[in-house]
């Protein structure tokens, strides 16, 4: 049988996801871990984690509300959620169910969620209001609503480091902050601003640096670039190959400075945010 260029592509990005995937998890785990205390989740819980692709943080979710509680984890990619039911399976969880399911268009019974969680997604959506209008319709009175966005291109350098080397050899179109992207909810008044219009009161607001990927050397770095980078890794892609050497060197000899322990790790400052319930209806 021959694979549409899509599912191909599509395969392929699963593939990128599954490499990376065990160095991420362990990465980020503080982050999904102090997500799930700010959601101050207890044993007999139900909730809510959208965007979970491979599965953060709703499998250890479910290990938090226990056999009483349950997940469900949605994602509009049911590839990636392919992954989080494997790990499901071997961590024995039978609490935890994953649904293909775009964010904008969630239907799941109204009030019937203890908290919500999205990580590292809400500022991708077209539609974000959307999606938290269908989070405000599941959760009960007064239930938790747990965000982590990531702040500006000054503290995420996953995003920065290249961004700069790759100023040096092209025009790079301006980041706009309106538009769905990793920067879009970088200053928190925002977020609130939007929450606030669909049916949430903002409530706490942290910040936690937290690294997203680890390698050897520079070429380690590259290679995690051009698979996750998106439209930065299409600019690279564009440029002669001589340029793209260049690029390459010129990340490797920056990614010197946040070498630690023998590993160079890049990541990020994200904004954890907690929102509440209201009574009156969104909109």
């Amino acid at each position: 049988m021959t694979l549409h260029p899509l599912q191909t592509a599509w395969a392929e990005r699963i593939a990128a996801f599954r490499r990376h995937d065990e160095t991420e998890s362990r990465l980020t785990a503080p982050v999904s871990e102090r997500m799930l205390d700010l959601a101050c989740l207890r044993p007999g819980m139900r909730v809510l984690d959208v965007a979970s692709g491979m599965g953060e943080p709703s499998l250890r979710a479910a290990q938090r509300v226990g056999p009483s509680g349950f997940v469900l984890g949605t994602d509009v990619a049911d590839g990636m959620l392919e992954v989080a039911r494997e790990k499901a399976r071997a961590l024995a969880l039978s609490n935890i169910e994953f649904r293909a399911a775009d964010a904008q268009t969630l239907e799941v019974p109204e009030q019937s969620f203890d908290a919500a969680t999205v990580r590292w997604a809400l500022m991708y959506l077209p539609q974000p209001e959307r999606a938290l209008e269908r989070m405000w319709r599941a959760l009960r009175p007064s239930g938790r609503l747990v965000c982590a966005c990531w702040a500006g291109p000054e503290q995420v350098e996953y995003v920065s480091l290249p961004r700069r080397s790759l100023a040096r050899l092209r025009p790079l179109p301006p980041i706009e902050p309106e538009a769905p992207g990793v920067f879009r909810f970088a200053d928190p008044e925002h977020l609130r601003t939007v929450l606030t219009r669909s049916g949430f009161a903002m409530e706490h607001v942290e910040a936690m640096h937290v690294p997203v990927m680890e390698a050897e050397d520079g070429a380690g770095v590259v290679r995690w670039i051009r698979d996750f980078a998106g439209p930065l890794a299409k600019l690279v892609e564009e440029m002669p190959l001589e340029a793209q050497r260049a690029w390459e060197e010129d990340v490797a000899r920056e990614c010197e400075h946040h070498r630690t322990g023998g590993k160079v790790l890049l990541g990020g400052v994200t904004w954890l945010v907690v929102a509440r319930r209201t009574v009156p209806e969104p909109g």
